[in-house]
């Protein structure tokens, strides 16, 4: 085996295809390149078919730390469980690639991308799926191929649509859209967008779809070369499971029956009724003949099922719950569900019903990222909860799965174009949506839930924001849009393809298509009809909450920000923390300092004035004329340092402490007593002297007038030194006179 590399530009980018060096006894693999970023995709399929009655693929991603010359974290100082990035670009490379396998395809197969380099100016994650589909091609596994990933972005200030944008272009971007599938049709889409509008969306679809087939051609031209240097791809062999006639010929006689069994708009009924039936079926082979067909019996079966829902939609129109093609299932809304906590949202769609749950911080409670990509964290979080019990059934709880931690991405995309920015309300973010019950489209619904509870959390949204999960049943050449898919329709249509947005635009987009015939005239009304949708649940939303509400709730932190000097932040701080922590431990509230010198201030009741206090008071510069009440600190020959602030000493001179002349200090101060100063001059170095109001008579057998303090009384008649002058307002300072009594 021969190395083969090819380089080749497209749409401004430069990439390279490489084979025949890595990974060599895997059934293929495939080195991919935009710029330095470098991903390594290998497939293996096994030798022996499996027993199962579906397509046994596994698709991982392995986020190579050192890919970024990085130590990971932790004690143990190596990769671990997955980042949701990871998860979800493994899922990207899978949900093209699993449709195009074809049917009856039971050997496992394991495809595993690897980041090698990660160069922080290209994104690795959808040249993942061409180096999947390459890898493939050169291994001999039959899929319906080439396949290709592409991300479209669109500068905001230009429109123009951008391939594969880098991180930089990313940022100036009001679209963020990753579509793949082959020249043909598209299997897969995923976005985030701007509040774009729908014929924007599938303009770049369309711009997407045609940058698809300029990669695939890429890969082709990869395949000759591959093949001139190394001889041609061997077409590897493997058994499909052939459907008996005899096995479908007599499932298929209880059509009828089928078809009765699903019309039911209860679930569960419904459920119960097909599983009855199925059964029933089951019961009528012998031992010998379940034995010999345990694989074709449960097919046929799943496919019975299948072929009589979509029958009923295209023939009558009707679905299994008697709704019309473009009807959206009862909504129940009640905004504020849970007292206590930060904000609530119970959104239920007939039987899918989703409980948000939303938690306010600072800003600091954020999420850290420890990934390969160029992203530190994230001030918004959404987190999705499928429990077993949501749908009847026991299992495990635990981590998130893949399918769980998807949905809550689509959720979050969704409602970040909408979220005030930092500046405008610095808090962090969680909302939690856990699944109570499930009958279809429970990520729409979390989505519906979560723009509630931030709502009801008094979170400033520029707009509300829901979501509506269409479907497609084509079927004898005839083509049905479903608005507001259920669980059946789900599992057995042609494609799901869930939107989000406000009334301006789209926001968030999903699809997964399982039908070659899928047009951009399709497309284009299911974008239509999900339009209507969105709009007709947002109604329902807003008669229940109009807005969000004009506060955040009391049990929820009131976090405001000040500024300080960036050379007063280390004041602040203290050493080692000290100061900041004393402030903290002190008042309640939590404080959160940026580089550029904005405090965050967080707490409930009135921790956050008083930590507030304590910090300007840090901060604060005395100035000439202010008066203070400070507490001698320190006694020296010279005279005596007052505090005046928490960290500011000024001195009080030993001819200032008393009238006439004092031999020493001691005769008339001691530390601890407090004194009223008034601030007579802070020099460029910022030390400060001051000097005593009402001072009392010098000790006795001082003299009074012609030296020291004598003489300088003299010269400065007491009205200059603020006896009968006007003091400064308390407004010149703040609203606060700068007077502060110290404890004993």
């Amino acid at each position: 085996m021969t190395l083969v590399s090819k380089t080749f530009e497209l749409y401004g980018k430069t990439y390279t295809l490489e084979s025949g060096e890595l990974a060599k006894q895997a059934t293929g693999a495939a080195l991919v390149k935009q710029g330095d970023t470098t991903a390594l995709t290998t497939v293996v399929v096994s030798k022996e078919r499996k027993n199962y009655d579906f397509f046994p693929l596994t698709v991982d991603f392995a986020e190579k730390m050192y890919a970024v010359g990085r130590i990971p974290g932790g004690y143990l100082k190596r990769e671990g469980r997955a980042s949701d990035k990871a998860t979800l670009t493994a899922r990207m490379i899978d949900r093209p690639i699993r449709p195009s396998f074809p049917d009856g395809f039971r050997n496992e197969v394991q495809i595993v991308a690897t980041s090698l380099v990660a160069d922080q100016v290209n994104p690795i994650d959808v040249i993942c799926t061409m180096g999947a589909s390459l890898a493939m091609t050169l291994g001999g596994v039959p899929f319906e191929g080439p396949l290709a990933c592409v991300r479209i972005g669109r500068d905001r200030d230009t429109r123009e649509l951008i391939v594969n944008p880098t991180y930089e272009e990313r940022e100036n971007s009001d679209l963020d859209l990753e579509l793949a599938g082959t020249r043909d049709f598209i299997s897969m889409v995923e976005a985030g967008a701007d509040e774009i509008s729908e014929e924007d969306m599938l303009e770049a679809m369309r711009f997407g779809q045609e940058a698809i087939g300029a990669f695939c051609d890429a890969q082709l031209s990869f395949v000759e070369e591959w093949e001139r240097v190394n001889g041609a791809i061997v077409k590897r062999e493997y058994p499909l499971d052939v459907p008996s006639e005899e096995v479908h010929e007599r499932v298929f006689a209880h059509y009828d029956e089928m078809a009765k069994a699903l019309r039911d708009a209860d679930k569960l009924a419904r459920q119960d009724k097909v599983a009855a039936l199925k059964e029933a079926i089951r019961a009528e082979f012998t031992e010998d003949e379940q034995a010999t067909w345990e694989r074709d019996i449960p097919v046929q079966l799943k496919k019975l099922e299948k072929q009589a829902m979509r029958t009923m939609v295209v023939e009558t129109g009707e679905r299994v719950d008697g709704r019309a093609a473009d009807e959206i299932r009862p909504i129940m809304v009640k905004p504020g569900y849970l007292p206590l906590v930060h904000g609530s949202g119970l959104f239920q769609r007939g039987q899918t019903q989703v409980l948000s749950v939303l938690s306010l911080g600072m800003l600091n409670e954020g999420q850290r990222l420890d990934t390969i990509e160029p992203v530190d964290g994230k001030r918004y979080m959404h987190q999705y909860n499928f429990p077993p019990y949501c749908t009847g059934e026991t299992g495990r709880m635990g981590a998130p799965k893949r399918r769980e931690i998807g949905h809550g991405n689509l959720a979050e995309r969704a409602l970040l174009p909408v979220l005030p920015d930092e500046n405008e309300f610095p808090y962090a973010l969680r909302v939690v949506s856990d699944v109570m019950e499930s009958n279809g489209s429970s990520s729409m619904a979390s989505a519906c839930g979560s723009c509630l509870a931030l709502m009801d959390g008094g979170v400033p949204l520029k707009r509300p924001v829901s979501g509506i999960a269409m479907g497609l049943i084509q079927e004898e050449g005839a083509t049905v849009v479903l608005s507001d898919i259920q669980g059946v329709e789900d599992f057995l249509g042609d494609m799901d393809f869930k939107v989000c947005g406000t009334e301006q635009g789209i926001t968030a987009l999903q699809m997964d298509n399982k039908a070659t015939g899928l047009t951009f005239e399709i497309l284009s009304q299911a974008l239509a009809q999900a339009k209507e949708g969105r709009a007709f649940i947002l109604d329902k939303m807003l008669e229940q909450i109009e807005g969000p509400r004009a506060e955040t709730r009391p049990t929820a932190p009131r976090i405001v920000s000040i500024s300080v000097p960036v050379d007063k932040i280390r004041e602040v701080i203290g050493s080692g923390g000290k100061v900041i922590r004393g402030i903290q431990d002190e008042t309640g509230a939590s404080v959160d300092i940026q580089e550029d010198g904005t405090v965050y201030v967080g707490g409930v009741g009135e921790s956050v004035e008083a930590a507030v206090e304590r910090i300007q008071l840090i901060v604060k510069v005395p100035e000439v004329g202010e008066v203070y009440t400070g507490r001698v600190v320190s006694i020296q020959p010279f005279g005596a340092f007052v505090n005046l602030l928490p960290g500011k000493d000024g001195l009080l001179h030993i001819s200032r402490v008393a009238k006439g002349r004092v031999e020493k200090v001691e005769d008339v101060l001691n530390v601890g007593d407090e004194v009223e100063v008034e601030v007579i001059e802070v020099d460029d170095r910022g030390k400060i002297s001051l000097d005593r109001l009402n001072k009392p008579e010098g000790p006795a057998g001082s003299a009074d007038g012609g030296r020291a303090g004598g003489e300088r009384h003299e010269r400065r008649p007491r009205a200059d030194r603020g006896e009968d002058r006007p003091r400064r307002s308390p407004g010149d300072n703040g609203g606060r006179r700068p007077r502060r009594r110290h404890d004993a």
